[in-house]
């Protein structure tokens, strides 16, 4: 029984995008003391700290799904945005590969509705590190009717989410981690690379300064 365990739990790793101790290491998993209804579906339990924890099987399932979605779209029509400064570089490196248009930092009101705004921007799709920090943008993305996007962690609501990445949106590490998967999974969808090994720059590439 150990063996057909183990077995199961080898083809399980095989299957996702990468390892789970791997997420582990990098806290993608780990979520806030708060929990959405929106989110509840994605939470494996809550630890005796009281801290949520993220299911990440579901995690890689939905970077999957996104970077599958994401890959349907010119990436000159996707905006990636983030308030948070632990995802600004991660963000940064995913226009760098992808050649997705990115907005670090503070966000204008009016970027995305107001045409004699500073800064326009029509995109197609739009992607947020943190419905909550980069609320901003969810509102004008609303207002224009693109499809979003969302890095969501167990304190977030999903209205105006069209695709939820459920992971710690928070954590240096865990958001280099996640733009990095979707960086890669991304060109493997567009077929810039064969497989996953040809993808060269590391994890650590992402990760924002401390």
């Amino acid at each position: 029984m150990t063996k057909d365990l183990q077995k199961e739990s080898e083809k399980k790793s095989e299957e996702m995008m990468i390892s789970d101790e791997i997420y582990m290491t990098s806290g993608v998993h780990i979520g806030t003391r708060q929990k959405t209804a929106d989110m509840k579906e994605y939470i494996y339990k809550v630890r005796n700290d009281g801290l949520y924890i993220i299911d990440i099987n579901k995690t890689d399932k939905k970077i999957n799904i996104a970077s599958k979605f994401i890959s349907k779209f010119d990436p000159e029509n996707i905006l990636v945005v983030s308030v948070r400064q632990y995802g600004q570089k991660p963000i940064r490196k995913l226009s760098e590969y992808t050649g997705i248009k990115v907005l670090d930092g503070r966000f204008r009101p009016g970027t995305l509705t107001n045409p004699s705004a500073k800064g326009f921007i029509e995109p197609e799709l739009l992607i947020v590190t943190d419905p909550l920090a980069d609320s901003q943008a969810l509102d004008e993305a609303r207002n224009i009717g693109i499809p979003v996007v969302g890095l969501c962690d167990t304190n977030n609501e999903l209205k105006y989410i069209d695709i939820a990445i459920p992971t710690n949106n928070k954590g240096r590490r865990a958001l280099a981690l996640v733009y990095w998967l979707l960086s890669r999974a991304i060109l493997k969808e567009k077929g810039k690379i064969k497989s996953y090994e040809n993808f060269k720059p590391k994890v650590e590439d992402f990760e924002a300064e401390i």
